[in-house]
């Protein structure tokens, strides 16, 4: 069963990427290198999690005090697809407060992937298969 992702806030902007986004081996280890150094419980703006990295618009103030940091947007990511070492953006949310400030799906994936040498519109992208026959029968 495939959990849905929540339905997007007032003002606020989702997009599946299609086709996927594809951060390849070496990019992905350097992605995510550079997001654990900037994780808001130590001084950066990025939480992340193996299915959603989240940047915020300051630090939290210690482990799990978000202390006012506003939410700017959502990358939702699954490690390990296609292959083992590779991650998949699948779908990017930015917050009604991200708008305000000036960022889109594309700014907050390019800050994100910007760590491992890409942007979105660099990113391989996941071959999609065709679709299959109509039901005859």
């Amino acid at each position: 069963m495939h959990e849905q992702p929540p339905p997007a806030a007032p003002g606020e902007v989702s997009e599946v990427i299609r086709p996927a986004a594809i951060v390849p081996e070496d990019a992905a280890r350097a992605v995510l290198v550079e997001l654990a150094l900037r994780d808001v419980q130590n001084g950066g703006v990025w939480e992340t999690s193996p299915s959603l990295w989240s940047r915020y618009d300051r630090p939290w103030n210690g482990p799990q005090n978000v202390a006012g940091a506003e939410l700017i947007g959502r990358i939702h990511v699954a490690y390990g697809t296609p292959t083992r070492y590779e991650i998949t953006v699948y779908r990017v949310t930015v917050t009604r407060f991200g708008s305000d400030l000036g960022w889109s799906v594309e700014s907050l994936c390019d800050e994100a992937l910007s760590h491992g040498g890409l942007s979105l519109r660099d990113c391989p992208r996941a071959t999609m298969a065709a679709p299959p026959p109509p039901f005859t029968g």
